[in-house]
């Protein structure tokens, strides 16, 4: 009798992989060291802190054996009919330049428009500023900066970059042109340079190097022995979260994109390297257009203007100290920050 299949979506079959591998690298490590310092303690027969973290660690030796039960019996299907359609009539328009324009758009992800997602967008931004999204969880920060490169399409008004709806755009040509770099990007088994090299296959060692003294990355990885043959392992394991982040950057800046979009991806570096990844781009990309999505105040006072954003509105726009002088939202958010550092 045939063994019976786990169905599985595409995103279901991602986000187990993504569960498993954070199970047996991240999470057995942790608990690995928890088990030890509980060791060191002494006595291990009233050791509370000890029995947890062997509690612990056969609950993720379990939930591991039932993730890779599951994907060895597994049949992947699609959930959902793909919606973007791409533009057969202009497939060789290039995009002219970094500027982009959100023209009273709204979206939802159920198609609503009752349960809007994003309401009454407005926005100009011009090519080679830098701008900064703050807001709070659930405000739709991302889900803004995603109708620039068309992962979904708008229910009601229209994006422009380079002049252009960018629906006018093949789909290749448009995000060949808008590079996103998000908070956890993937790395993959291989060294540094493959790794950089998916960003542009044909880059020349020169232009790799510039990328990565851009992204702040070039120091720590000569300091590896093998510098950039240096070998990452699954998933980047052999780099710290900062170093991984920085990395993606690079390969981001090797696509020489018309926009590059950051979304949070400078959360695990120190605020002195965010401002010196900040500062190089400006001084290297000139023309290019970079929006920073961040929750530091920090990684986006610098910027030619910042937006606000609240439950899917735009509420304000204005650089740092029009903000800090006038909107509420964004004061609050900097007072809280400056308490932290105080």
């Amino acid at each position: 009798m045939a063994e019976k299949k786990n169905i599985l979506t595409y995103e279901g079959l991602k986000k187990l992989e993504d569960e498993l591998q954070d199970l047996k690298v991240v999470q057995r490590r942790e608990i690995a060291q928890k088990i030890k310092e509980a060791r060191e303690q002494g006595d291990l027969k009233e050791n509370a802190e000890y029995d947890a973290a062997k509690d612990e660690q056969r609950d993720i030796e379990a939930r591991i054996e039932q993730i890779e039960k599951i994907l060895k019996n597994a049949e992947v299907v699609l959930d959902e009919e793909i919606d973007i359609k791409d533009s057969a009539e202009h497939s060789d328009l290039p995009v002219e330049d970094g500027s982009i324009e959100f023209d009273d758009v709204c979206f939802s992800y159920s198609n609503n428009e009752e349960n809007l997602t994003l309401s009454h967008i407005n926005l100009d931004i011009q090519p080679g500023e830098m701008v900064g999204i703050i807001g709070g969880t659930g405000s739709a920060k991302t889900t803004l900066v995603q109708l620039i490169p068309r992962l979904y399409d708008v229910m009601s008004g229209s994006v422009r970059i380079g002049g252009r709806d960018v629906r006018e755009y093949s789909l290749k040509n448009l995000r060949s042109s808008v590079a996103m770099v998000l908070q956890k990007n993937v790395l993959f088994s291989g060294s540094i340079r493959e790794n950089l090299k998916w960003g542009n296959p044909n880059a020349t060692d020169e232009q790799i190097i510039e990328a990565c003294k851009v992204a702040s990355a070039h120091d720590f990885i000569t300091s590896f022995p093998e510098g950039y043959d240096t070998d990452l392992g699954q998933g980047g394991v052999n780099v710290s979260g900062g170093q991984k982040q920085r990395l993606c950057i690079a390969r981001a800046l090797l696509c020489n994109p018309k926009v590059i979009i950051m979304d949070d991806s400078t959360s695990a570096v120190d605020t002195a390297t965010d401002s010196q990844i900040r500062s190089a781009l400006r001084e290297k990309l000139a023309g290019t257009t970079t929006i920073i999505i961040a929750q530091r105040i920090t990684s986006v006072s610098d910027a030619d203007k910042i937006i606000v954003m609240h439950e899917g509105e735009i509420v304000d726009i204005g650089t740092h100290e029009q903000l800090l002088a006038r909107n509420e939202i964004y004061q609050d958010l900097y007072h809280s920050q400056q308490k932290g550092v105080a």
